[in-house]
């Protein structure tokens, strides 16, 4: 059998589908992955042997340039990414028996899955991109709802408009062009109502939260068994354990203070520090031992010996860091990562951030929460609660559905 896999975004939507990957090989199947070009991306998939097809431009190239990406950047994207999509996963998919889809709003993938015949599937990472009478949905680039309007019924159907505005045209030209019909609501096209949810039910719990018939698998986990670099193996046996400080690949635009204002806040609380570079290009701020500056690692491992990780909230960075039982301290910005930094403190395995930019007064307090015992007992049991099999389950499902697809309701034509 045979399985496309599919995503455009940062590392955390990446991974998770390499995860998968490897797990369906593991099951005797066979999968390719269609992501991004960017490098580490190439590498992360060598190293795991799956076969990458590249898949629009490089994520770097888009949200790491001189200045952040505006509204008609978004514009822009969302049509690349359609028609590249269809063109991309159409080759793609030649001869496979199911298209999975995530990452940023993959308008255009079930699409080709129906234009191909095969089995198609949407997984997200987390529950706030799913209509839900329970929250507000978040922003999204187009024209914003009334600051006065809080009816969250009103608001998923704003944000659904949303949608259509960025991706309904260049979708439906593309539908119409292989002679399928158009949508009308292209959100719930790709969501499906049957969505998968790729998250650890401790961590991001999906009963209540949506209407939606969400099949929740666990979060996929790819296992990294490479070794510690040899400096960090001799920092780490150095001393205690220090504070680890990244914040993803999606971090490009932060105040390169951050790394002055995390060294100083861990400093403060006795500990030493391991800054990870990251597409921020975060830096030392002196030439003092007690800070070591990484390159991309195995963060599995690191993060079973290291005091507290401070980090921006990303599904896979706080699944981790929730797994090697490592005290959290989450700075959120943007998109679902207030969520994370929610889940953390409602958890009691760290502290959330009130906001994206610390000071050292600001941080050192969340770290102070961090290091107690208290915080460090109720991680390791956080920890043990966790579970690492989402992506045998989530394959094994896959391959079930295919042979015995579940019934789903059609797409209304536009009329």
């Amino acid at each position: 059998m045979r399985v496309l896999l599919t995503t455009w975004g940062s590392r955390g939507d990446v991974e998770p589908l390499v995860g998968l990957a490897v797990a369906l090989r593991g099951l005797g199947a066979e999968a390719r992955v269609c992501a991004p070009p960017d490098e580490e991306f190439v590498a992360l998939l060598a190293r795991a042997g799956v076969e990458l097809v590249p898949l629009g431009p490089a994520v770097r190239s888009v949200v790491a340039g001189t200045r952040p990406p505006t509204v008609e950047d978004a514009f822009r994207l969302a049509r690349e990414l359609v028609a590249t999509r269809f063109e991309t996963l159409t080759a793609a998919a030649e001869g496979c028996d199911a298209l999975l889809a995530t990452g940023l709003m993959p308008a255009g993938a079930r699409d080709v899955a129906e234009r191909l015949g095969i089995h198609y599937v949407l997984a997200c990472f987390h529950t706030l991109g799913l209509p839900s009478r329970h929250f507000p949905p978040g922003r999204r680039p187009g024209r914003q709802s009334p600051r006065e309007e809080t009816d969250n019924r009103v608001l998923w159907e704003q944000d659904a408009q949303r949608v259509n505005a960025l991706y309904g045209e260049a979708l439906n030209g593309q539908r119409a062009a292989v002679g399928l019909p158009p949508v009308d609501n292209v959100r719930d096209h790709v969501l499906t109502d049957r969505p998968w949810l790729a998250a650890d039910p401790t961590l991001c719990p999906a009963r209540g939260m949506t209407d939606l018939d969400v099949v929740q698998t666990g979060a996929w986990i790819l296992p990294d068994e490479r070794p510690l670099p040899a400096a960090l193996e001799a920092f780490l046996a150095a001393g205690a354990p220090p504070v680890y400080v990244g914040l993803g690949s999606m971090a490009a635009h932060v105040s390169k203070d951050i790394a002055r204002v995390a060294i100083e806040a861990s400093r403060a609380r006795g500990r030493r520090v391991v800054l990870a570079r990251g597409w921020a290009g975060l830096a030392p701020i002196d030439d003092a031992e007690d800070c070591l500056v990484v390159g991309e690692v195995n963060q599995q491992a690191l993060f079973r010996r290291v005091a507290a990780v401070v980090h921006h909230g990303g599904a896979g960075t706080t699944t981790t860091a929730g797994r090697a039982g490592a005290p959290q301290v989450v700075v959120p910005r943007i998109a679902d990562q207030p969520y994370w930094a929610a889940r953390v403190s409602e958890l009691g395995i760290g502290a959330a951030h009130d906001g994206p930019t610390p000071t050292l007064d600001s941080l050192s307090a969340a770290l102070a929460t961090a290091l107690t015992p208290e915080t460090r007992a109720r991680t390791s049991a956080v920890a043990a609660a966790i579970r690492p099999d989402g992506a045998t389950v989530a394959a094994k499902l896959l391959l079930d559905e295919v042979r015995n697809p579940p019934p789903r309701r059609p797409t209304s034509p536009r009329a």
